[in-house]
């Protein structure tokens, strides 16, 4: 089919690409020509694994295009997909100002009758105040379906998630609809779930608040733990064999991050208000998340009596490996805190380096060498568990650093190996290693 994608984050560019690479026909339109120009040359725009390749494959194949007008990525499409952001505005709720432009741009320049697909993460009776928008600012009398079809993607592994996904959620207005949806996506063999709009609106608020409180809680449990002596990956470990509860998403830490969860949990908070319902129970992981992302400050303190002049290497800016988005990074909460109470700061990122120096407001050092990174400092704090972090020789922190005192909030590396490597170590809800206190 021919297809448009309205917007080019991380959500319309994978999807733009991935639907081009199962062979449909796509033309991903963005307001910004600069940003257009890029795309069309091949060059990704966000930092995503396999996405260039797929990217470069299909623009030979002439599957896939780019461009900065409206007119002309809508004149041929059957099918239209928003895709364009939903940034949460102060009071928590998310902000439709792009959706609606984005509906008004598809009544100015409808030609055919039109399925519109929102991608978008948009509260629930989103989709058919749309629709309502489409209708009242077109004047040729085309038919308009509107459908729902939210992502499930992680980011840095975005594309690998859009081919092996858990499943594909359509809700329509009406059979038909429905089934030209499913057919779109039946080259993905994902099982597909059909529903009503309002349903399906809900499934990805309500699955990204569930993995949420999985996180909040086991990091609760995580300080419990601390406090009582246990190791919380072991707890996990125990837990994870139940079926009902699962493994995934009980790794403790520093808290969640990124575009997804922060900006869902507070618009799903802020859309249950609004109808009357305290949803006290995301109220408080979102308070655990919060105090979870200073919890590295707290125990940093605990061990120095000041930091002042204390170089601190902080390892990883990005809210999560393989991506350079620091969209609610624990980084931008802790690495000016770190500054305010007068550390000298480097800091180590493979990607996130050019993100990160226009959203720190700080003066502090940066590196994409790790070994850089390490040379001198009196701690090493783990925020990112990067690949070559994980992966690291732990002599090296006793070979490079002042001292070698790690404050890891990614749990990284095993406890029985950091202290064979004669670390000072500090993790989350796990037993503190401190062969010899450093000084």
């Amino acid at each position: 089919m021919r297809i448009t994608v309205i917007g080019t984050g991380y959500v319309g560019l994978v999807t733009g690409v991935a639907l081009s690479e199962i062979g449909h026909v796509v033309t991903c339109i963005d307001v910004d020509p600069v940003k257009v120009e890029k795309l069309s040359q091949g060059i990704p725009t966000i930092y995503e694994p396999g996405l260039e390749e797929l990217m470069k494959k299909n623009m030979k194949a002439n599957r896939l295009f780019f461009t900065a007008k409206h007119q002309e990525g809508l004149q041929e499409a059957e099918v239209v997909y928003i895709a364009v952001g939903t940034p949460q505005r102060e009071d928590g709720s998310a902000n439709l100002n792009y959706v609606e432009q984005a509906a008004r741009d598809i009544a100015a320049n409808v030609s055919r009758d039109l399925i519109v697909v929102i991608k978008s993460t948009v509260p629930v009776g989103t989709n058919l105040y749309i629709k309502d928008i489409i209708n009242s600012y077109t004047k040729n009398g085309h038919q308009i379906k509107i459908a729902s079809n939210p992502e499930f993607l992680r980011e840095g592994s975005a594309v690998k998630d859009t081919f092996h996904g858990d499943r594909i959620v359509i809700g329509a207005e009406d059979e038909e609809t429905a089934n030209v949806l499913a057919e779109i996506n039946a080259p993905f063999h994902m099982p597909i779930v059909k529903t009503d709009i309002s349903s399906a609106e809900m499934i990805k608020y309500a699955s990204n608040a569930f993995l949420a409180t999985k996180i909040s809680f086991i990091n609760e449990i995580a300080n419990i733990c601390e406090a009582l002596g246990a190791n919380v990956e072991e707890v996990a470990k125990g837990m994870g064999f139940d079926h009902r509860i699962g493994s995934q998403f009980l790794r403790a830490g520093i808290g969640y991050g990124g575009s997804c969860f922060p900006k869902d949990t507070n618009a799903l908070v802020q859309l249950a208000g609004n109808h009357h319902h305290e949803f006290n129970l995301l109220k408080s992981v979102i308070e655990v998340n919060n105090h979870q992302q200073i919890l590295l400050v707290d125990k940093i303190l605990s061990r120095f009596d000041s930091l002042s002049g204390k170089r601190i290497a902080v390892l990883g800016l990005a809210f999560k490996p393989h991506t350079d988005d620091l969209r609610e990074s624990p980084s931008l909460v802790m690495v000016p805190k770190l500054a305010r109470l007068g550390a000298d700061i480097i800091a180590y990122d493979p990607i996130a380096v050019d993100n990160a120096k226009r959203q720190i407001d700080t003066e502090i050092e940066y590196t994409k060498d790790l070994s850089e990174a390490l040379q001198g400092a009196d701690c090493a704090v783990i925020i990112t568990d990067w690949p070559d972090v994980k992966n690291i020789e732990l002599t090296a922190y006793r070979r490079l650093m002042k001292l070698p005192i790690v404050f890891d909030g990614r749990n990284c590396y095993p406890l029985d190996a950091v202290k064979q490597a004669g670390l000072e170590y500090y993790s989350i809800g796990r037993p503190n290693q401190t062969p010899e206190l450093i000084s």
